[in-house]
């Protein structure tokens, strides 16, 4: 059984911290363009008390268990880019969800993303022993859908009407998962990823 506890993991150009509520400020500046939340559905965060009640909501679902959060820190940059979770977990059958990741749009591109991936994949896969790791999205986000397809996920379906966004439409999930028997070739695409 996967047993969760809080991990910092760090490649290099990434570092991931646990989130922390003293890493509010660094990630209320990262997360001002309300682009990057088009597709949450959680409402952006418009000033920095409201980053800190976001913070303690997401502190408070991981005191229960619900989810494991990083706040994303660029090596070059010193400071936070963003934020990413291990969450869903189903411990029994070896399994868990990464996502809610965000990324400030200066780093967008520029290998920080698989990066993050790279390294949750390799601690799920390789320290917890996972079975599937699973990603969703939404279904009109196809910068993400083809960001995990890049990736290696396998596009599974999609949960319709499975979330009501903040502006009271519906949100249509799509699911990508990888598994254990897939985790070798996926590493090994994520390291030629990365050397480019």
């Amino acid at each position: 059984m996967i047993k969760v506890e809080p991990v910092t993991l760090k490649g290099h150009l990434v570092r991931l911290e646990p989130l922390q509520m003293e890493h509010a400020s660094e990630l209320y500046e990262a997360s001002r363009d309300p682009g990057l939340w088009t597709y949450k559905p959680v409402s952006q965060p418009g000033s920095l008390a409201e980053m800190r009640q976001l913070i303690a909501s997401v502190l408070q679902s991981q005191h229960v268990g619900a989810c494991q959060p990083f706040t994303i820190f660029s090596l070059e940059r010193g400071c936070a880019v963003g934020e990413t979770r291990y969450h869903s977990f189903m411990l029994q059958d070896h399994g868990l969800e990464i996502g809610w990741t965000w990324l400030t749009p200066s780093v967008q591109r520029t290998g920080v993303n698989t990066e993050c991936k790279y390294l949750l994949l390799s601690h799920a896969f390789e320290v917890w022993r996972a079975i599937r790791v699973q990603f969703r999205t939404h279904h009109l986000n196809t910068r993400s859908q083809q960001a995990l397809e890049r990736l290696g996920a396998v596009r599974e379906g999609v949960l319709r009407n499975h979330l009501i966004m903040p502006d009271g439409s519906y949100r249509h999930s799509v699911y990508y998962s990888i598994i254990q028997s897939e985790w070798p070739s996926t590493k090994a695409r994520l390291e030629t990823m990365m050397q480019r």
